[in-house]
């Protein structure tokens, strides 16, 4: 049986704040995730994420937006939304994905973990859900790498006092 769930972490080189930025702030967003983002950090809020086709959605046939729906946003610490529910309806745990944003403090810098979770509701099929996991977890994976770069070439280009 498929996995319900995608979880990926990694240790970014900066404080929670930096990092509580990047992945809200939509200029920040499309630097690492999305080619395009329309969000605010607030729960309930409503939003867009947008891949190009020869952008971050690499050779795809066509653009891709998927409307979002912000659940938590407590700052420094978690960030979560709905997402892939279909057009028209109110995302909830019966019709969309919820990702989840955990931010913790550590040595060293900032631990950023993601669980997707709830897949079953978007990809009902074995097949369906098991390929869901697939590219999804390769997806994270590169984007957490991307966001970690762009964090460190953030740092480096950033004025010193």
């Amino acid at each position: 049986m498929a996995a319900d769930s995608v979880e990926r972490e990694i240790l970014i080189s900066a404080d929670a704040t930096v990092v509580w930025d990047v992945i809200t702030d939509p200029d920040k967003i499309s630097l690492w995730f999305t080619d395009e983002a329309r969000v605010e950090a607030l729960p309930g809020a409503d939003g867009e994420l947008t891949w190009r086709r020869g952008g971050r959605n690499g050779e795809k046939q066509a653009d891709v937006s998927v409307p979002i729906r912000v659940v938590d946003a407590e700052p420094f610490r978690r960030f979560s939304f709905r997402w892939n529910h279909a057009p028209g309806e109110a995302p909830d745990e019966t019709n969309s994905a919820l990702v989840e944003f955990t931010l913790s403090e550590e040595a060293g810098g900032t631990r950023l973990k993601v669980v997707e979770s709830g897949i079953g509701a978007v990809a009902r099929e074995e097949q369906a859900r098991s390929k869901y996991v697939d590219e999804h977890g390769a997806g994270w994976s590169r984007h957490f790498g991307e966001l970690a770069a762009y964090v460190r070439t953030a740092q480096s280009e950033a004025p010193r006092p």
